[in-house]
């Protein structure tokens, strides 16, 4: 079997669920690039855990995690199959590190992206907690461990934003960003495309744009488990490089297709 690649996507608004957009057609194109996988395991922001947790669950729920959007978006249902034999693995092979969650569904930043990459909800999908309690670099090592699981089928998806600020967001600038988020997404671009992992993890290198770009790391973190999964001699591409809203990043990654 072909070793998968690994992808980042910023998934941005909840609302790209049901608009046409370019961000969306870049998701299905590469769903469509790449090889099929046996299996997805998915590393979202929206589960911000003190811990490290995976799905278990045969049928994960379509967690509808948000609120003040359009009704449309409550009622769409993401029925894909859980991965639980996968759980399991990871669970082993972190020597009980990774710890079981028997009633996790899927959340937008799961759903939001496979509904596009895999329409038809016919690849099995689990989910991996991004762990708050560890610093970057103990993430950035988590994702070394899951490397293995590429040469098996799993596509490792991790879904974020390397820039998310809803407290600086400015609605009515529906494209283009702040010059410091510009700045910031341009630095972890320019570091991951030399494969400069140290600087992602120090992400604080970038200077006082980094002190904006995020006041959690809810949604930076997933792309430190992307990375680890990665070997230094794998291509980069670099998709879907845009800021929009000021303070938010959708830029995204496929690594090693």
């Amino acid at each position: 079997m072909n070793k998968m690649p690994v992808v980042f996507v910023g998934h941005g608004s909840p609302m790209n669920v049901i608009e046409d957009n370019e961000f969306t057609k870049k998701w299905e194109e590469v769903g469509k690039r790449i090889p099929r996988p046996t299996a997805v395991l998915c590393v979202s922001a929206h589960w911000f855990t003190n811990g490290y947790f995976v799905s278990t669950v045969e049928k994960p729920a379509t967690i509808h995690d948000f609120y003040g959007f359009p009704q449309e978006l409550y009622e769409y249902e993401y029925r894909a199959k859980g991965a639980p034999d996968l759980a399991k693995q990871l669970i082993k092979m972190s020597e009980g590190l990774i710890k079981e969650k028997t009633d996790r569904g899927l959340d937008h930043g799961a759903w939001s992206v496979l509904k596009f990459m895999y329409p038809q909800a016919d690849v099995p999908v689990c989910q991996l907690s991004v762990n708050g309690g560890r610093t970057p670099r103990e993430n950035y090592l988590l994702g070394q461990s899951l490397k293995e699981l590429r040469n098996e089928g799993v596509l490792i998806l991790s879904s974020g934003n390397v820039v998310h600020n809803l407290g600086l967001l400015d609605a009515s600038l529906e494209r283009g960003g702040y010059p410091w988020a510009l700045e910031f997404d341009r630095y972890i671009r320019d570091v991951i495309c030399s494969h400069n992992h140290e600087e992602v993890i120090n992400y604080q290198t970038a200077g006082d744009s980094a002190k904006f770009s995020f006041k959690y790391r809810d949604h930076y973190d997933p792309l430190l488990y992307v990375l680890g999964a990665t070997d230094s001699d794998e291509k980069v591409e670099v998709f879907n490089e845009e800021c929009v809203m000021g303070s938010i990043s959708m830029t995204s990654y496929l690594i090693g297709a």
